[in-house]
């Protein structure tokens, strides 16, 4: 549960402009929290336009609080100021430092509006009581106390809060890290039960992929959280996962505009509101900075995979993709993506899990990026990677991993044919087409509260119950399917155009595709997974032999699990925890895949049960 440090509490949901409900039964007015970047308040021209946007929503007759950025790039001077005194600065000044942008910028703002004729109060993260924890310069919010907020929009003022910065316990200034301001907005927002988050920036919403790469990318009216968090992690840079997690968890409906234009923008929402009929494919995304790691000749029993991943979270690394194909005479190959600036450091801790596992060899390849499509109608459209895959192959273009979720298709190319795949796959999925408004105007409306209860990880993987702060982990869900049979092609060639071939057929033989894993090994061996429905097993089998250049393997029954949840990505230890379950139960496993809001893997389906027990007790999610 969110815990502020008053009496205020979270109201998943936004509420209706005007009276609304206070958590005491009382009528209140309507808060609106607007969050301004760095590049809206650059400049004395910029500020005096910003403060009037604060303004026009204050005489309406909201109530509203601002949260402000840096100035332009006066974080970045800052860095660079302290990298002329020493290359190593300790992180704890680095938040002193960092912290003045900010302060300077809340105090312009609320001088701004105060020339305008509204009263105004800007406060620093500690004269708020955000409190944090202790890592400085990456910072995560534990609790915020809303009392003295609250009073002075209730004496009729705008109130401005510095973003990206708050304190521990210990009252050290700490740092949120990048996105840090947009956190600190959308986490205000939660906790005073904000009707809605404008986020204003220098572009005019979310865009269906990167405009600087595809110019033909066109804005989208309505997304959904879940479609909004797996293109932030893959380079869509509007905002950061962390607010994004912060949304979600508490319901409150971000709006994402101009600084610069009167215009309606991208509503980010709950799926229901988001969810488009007849459309599978909502945006897609590049992630051209990416390292690729394959564990060679990886012994196949049960503990080996929780061993290789929690060496890699102790390292503190984020992994991105991974993926597991079955094994060939006892022996499986494992492969996962990481941030290429991590490479080093998950260099050195894959190498220490290989010796701890009895692997044979760690091969990497630095030059690869990440093309992926992000989408809710995926859940209910057939041949949708198909599409992708004939896309890709038409240009020439070789797939080196695939890895699905329920809303998501990435695939793993050479880095120096991103751009080019990045443009093709969005011009297959119709995505530089104008297509009529499907949505009416969002509003935002009151909701009963959602608020999920908080699973928080230890920092070794282990479970501890205990509510920490506002940014835990939230676990949602544990699930089992056992109505799917996996399929497994053997020696396939590396070749662009192979899967492209494979799904087609599966697709005009009307099977039904739901995860995907390929994994071109770095030593030329290359094998193709996927999995379907138990009673299409045969047919799907059938349907690709003409196209096997070797071993083809049916497996009749397969037990499907995912661990979901909110905060899956900033979070390391989660894919641990679970292996490291599983592990203790000798449950061994045979497929993963990987996406920002779900973990799944296959297992035998006689240890399903098992399985989706040992998983809801470590992550202390009931059946119901």
């Amino acid at each position: 549960m969110l815990r502020p440090c008053s009496d205020s509490r979270p109201v998943a949901g936004g509420r209706r402009r005007g009276a609304s409900r206070g958590v005491d039964g009382s009528s209140t007015l309507s808060l609106l929290v607007q969050k301004f970047g760095g590049t809206s308040v650059a400049d004395s021209d910029k500020i005096l336009a910003a403060a009037r946007r604060a303004i026009q929503a204050h005489q309406r007759g909201d109530q509203v609080l601002v949260v402000v950025s840096a100035r332009g790039h006066t974080t970045d001077e800052l860095v660079a100021l302290a990298r002329e005194i020493t290359d190593r600065p300790p992180a704890r000044e680095m938040d002193m430092l960092l912290s003045t942008g900010e302060q300077v910028s809340v105090a312009l703002m609320a001088m701004a509006i105060e020339r305008l004729g509204v009263p105004a109060i800007s406060f620093t993260g500690a004269q708020i009581g955000l409190t944090t924890d202790s890592y400085h310069t990456k910072a995560r919010i534990r609790n915020i106390s809303t009392d003295r907020m609250k009073s002075a929009l209730d004496d009729g003022k705008i109130v401005i809060v510095a973003g990206f910065q708050g304190v521990d316990e210990n009252y050290n200034i700490t740092t949120l890290g990048r996105g840090g301001s947009d956190t600190t907005a959308v986490a205000l927002a939660a906790v005073l039960g904000a009707a809605a988050c404008e986020i204003y920036t220098d572009v005019d919403g979310v865009y269906t992929t990167d405009p600087r790469i595809v110019p033909e990318a066109r804005k989208i009216d309505r997304i959904s959280y879940d479609e909004m968090l797996e293109l932030a992690s893959l380079g869509a840079g509007v905002m950061h996962s962390r607010s994004i997690e912060f949304a979600k968890k508490y319901g409150v409906p971000i709006h994402v505009r101009s600084s610069f234009s009167d215009a309606p923008g991208t509503w980010i929402v709950a799926a229901d509101d988001a969810r488009r009929l007849g459309v599978a494919v909502t945006g897609a995304a590049l992630a051209k900075d990416e390292a690729r790691i394959t564990m060679v000749a990886v012994p196949d029993r049960p503990g080996v995979v929780h061993t290789i991943f929690h060496t890699i979270a102790k390292a503190n690394i984020v992994v991105d993709m991974i993926v597991q194909n079955v094994s060939v005479k006892g022996a499986a190959e494992i492969s996962f993506t990481v941030a290429k600036a991590d490479l080093p450091d998950v260099l050195t801790a894959a190498e220490a899990a290989a010796k701890a596992v009895g692997a044979s060899t760690v091969m990497h390849d630095s030059d690869v990026a990440k093309v992926s499509v992000v989408g809710l109608g995926m859940r209910t459209h057939t041949g949708v990677a198909t599409t992708m895959f004939e896309a890709l192959a038409k240009e020439g273009i070789n797939i080196q991993m695939i890895t699905t979720s329920e809303i998501k298709i990435s695939v793993l190319v050479d880095r120096a044919k991103a751009a080019a795949a990045l443009r093709a796959v969005h011009k297959a999925y119709l995505l530089d087409e104008v297509h009529a408004e499907v949505h009416a105007p969002f509003v935002p409306s009151s909701a009963a509260n959602r608020a999920m209860k908080l699973v928080p990880l230890a920092d070794d993987g282990a479970t501890d119950t205990r509510p920490r702060g506002m940014e835990d982990l939230v676990i949602a869900g544990v699930d089992l399917d056992e109505t799917q049979a996996g399929v497994s092609l053997f020696g396939v060639p590396d070749e662009p155009g192979y899967a492209a071939k494979v799904f087609r057929a599966i697709a005009d033989a009307g099977v039904f595709v739901d995860m995907i894993v390929q994994n071109v090994s770095l030593e030329g061996n290359t094998d193709l997974s996927f999995t379907v429905p138990r009673e299409s097993a045969d047919r799907a089998a059938a349907a690709v032999e003409p196209l096997a250049r070797g071993r083809i393997a049916i497996e009749p029954a397969l037990a499907k699990l995912a661990v979901s949840g909110v905060g899956m990505r900033t979070h390391t230890g989660v894919a641990t925890a679970m292996f490291g379950a599983l592990a203790e139960r000798s449950i061994n496993i045979k497929l993963i895949n990987t996406s920002e809001v779900r973990i799944n893997v296959g297992a035998d389906i006689a240890s399903g049960q098992i399985a989706l027990e040992c998983l809801r007790r470590v992550f202390a999610v009931n059946g119901d």
